[in-house]
């Protein structure tokens, strides 16, 4: 991860091209956000997909590198006072408190575009086959938007009016979080022209993942210490957010992630991925994180 993290920064600290005129207040924004640290584990996941197929990990950076911005993008947007009202994020204060809301939002909105310009690069530089490229074009946009991510961040806003059922939850968790993680295994699979099959199994560990994710945050949210998640605890409490933990428990919370967990491993570890250690390796470390 560390080696990951130290690659994928350092193609993040200059994703503008040579020769483009950017105002710098806005330049200036959108780095504050997509430098604040975190754990890159989109990035890492696009890479850990390829290389499970024998795939490059250079080839597949451009990619991490566009998750990275469609994530940050969204978590500036998250923050806002229209939308969670934060003050912290990942240690630091939000964007918004930095440079102002309308900055925010523009700040976002370029790394949302910008993101679609770097998928491209894959093919100019790496020469991913441009079918591959498209095909990744056409994942990012379907599952970072309306019917993936944007949607599940609405319903997760609807939500806060009442949820009434683990169904309508689960509906949130598989977009606002799982879809994008979906894509990042998907689209590493493709870099590394994986099989229809292998593609139906990356997106399956995929999805068990990103929803285990989620109700481990949802857990860390009441249990877990301020300093390293870089954000306030209990926000979900204070939002009057409906959680795993509120309609479950906590104890019956832990035990899904791990058969969530269990899954994700059992659809990558049949033989169909060649190499899939480090996927394994990375469902053990998100199931036992405390940040």
């Amino acid at each position: 991860m560390e080696e990951i993290v130290e690659l994928v920064n350092k193609e993040l600290s200059s994703i503008i091209p040579q020769g483009w005129t950017v105002p710098s207040g806005l330049q200036e924004a959108m780095s504050y956000s997509l430098m604040a640290g975190g754990k890159r584990l989109r990035p890492l996941l696009v890479m850990a997909a390829a290389e499970s197929l024998q795939g490059s990990r250079e080839a597949a950076l451009p990619v991490a590198g566009a998750v990275e911005m469609i994530h940050t993008y969204s978590l500036i947007h998250d923050d806002l006072p229209a939308m969670d009202n934060d003050d912290f994020r990942r240690g630091k204060p939000t964007n918004h408190k930095m440079f102002g809301e309308a900055s925010a939002i523009l700040a976002g909105d370029g790394l949302l575009t910008h993101a679609f310009y770097y998928v491209v690069q894959a093919a100019r530089r790496y020469h991913v086959p441009a079918e591959a490229v498209l095909s990744i074009v056409e994942d990012l946009a379907k599952y970072a938007g309306p019917s993936g991510m944007v949607g599940g961040q609405v319903a997760d806003m609807q939500g806060e009016q009442g949820i009434t059922s683990l169904d309508q939850l689960r509906y949130i968790h598989e977009h606002k979080t799982g879809d994008l993680i979906v894509f990042c295994l998907k689209a590493g699979g493709r870099i590394a022209a994986a099989s229809p099959e292998q593609l139906e199994a990356l997106e399956y560990f995929g999805r068990c993942l990103g929803h285990a994710f989620q109700i481990q945050d949802d857990i860390l949210d009441l249990v877990g210490d301020a300093s390293k998640l870089g954000k306030s605890t209990h926000s979900d409490v204070k939002m009057q957010k409906v959680t795993y933990p509120y309609f479950i428990g906590i104890e019956a919370s832990q035990a899904e992630v791990n058969r969530l967990t269990i899954e994700a491993k059992q659809a990558v570890s049949g033989g169909l991925i060649p190499e899939p250690g480090r996927l394994l390796e990375i469902a053990d470390y998100l199931m036992h994180r405390d940040h």
